[in-house]
């Protein structure tokens, strides 16, 4: 595996080793020693699976109280892949990153908490799979617009309209949360 700061450098792109042939193929998809090696000492205790069709957008999500580090893939179709910087006092307060993640380039995607994420399906359906260090909790879930425009966020042009969560289509725009209501950078 190869591990790969981005743009913000707290989130980290991993490229799997692929071993195919006529069979089809084998990656190995988690690795703690080499997280820990990469100063990641994350304890992953919830694995999530979602299937999705093409134009669902699922996001941009974060837990406050009980933050999430995620590890994230695709294991069939295609997706962009969004984290954003919602902590307050960091250098990269409200830049996001955008990868493509796929069952083709088997990429994947190290958020640690302080970010919110989301997602958008461009293939007829996607399998999404994530791993997290902290259990869903409804009570300090947060989010913010899909579509903030001072995030700058360049969503994949479909043929159709996005589907949304009731939820997701009424997140505050990132300016207009309160202070409160978001993580605090921690250097």
């Amino acid at each position: 595996m190869e591990i790969i700061p981005l743009e913000i450098p707290d989130i980290l792109l991993i490229q799997p080793v692929v071993y195919g042939d006529e069979r089809g193929f084998f990656k190995e998809t988690f690795r703690k020693e080499l997280l820990l090696e990469h100063d990641i000492t994350v304890d992953f205790v919830q694995d999530n699976y979602s299937r999705s069709k093409k134009g669902t957008l699922r996001g941009l999500h974060y837990q406050l109280e009980r933050g999430q580090d995620k590890l994230v893939l695709v294991g069939r179709g295609r997706v962009l892949d969004v984290a954003v910087d919602v902590r307050v006092g960091s250098p990269t307060f409200g830049k996001s990153v955008s990868v493509e993640l796929s069952d083709k380039n088997h990429q994947m995607l190290f958020i640690p908490k302080g970010f919110a994420h989301g997602f958008c399906v461009m293939s007829d359906e996607a399998d999404f799979l994530y791993k997290c260090s902290e259990y869903y909790h409804p009570e300090s879930e947060r989010g913010v617009y899909w579509n903030d425009p001072d995030l700058q966020i360049e969503w994949p042009e479909l043929n159709s309209d996005y589907i949304l969560s009731p939820k997701d289509e009424h997140h505050p725009f990132l300016k207009d949360m309160e202070h409160n209501d978001l993580p605090v950078w921690k250097p």
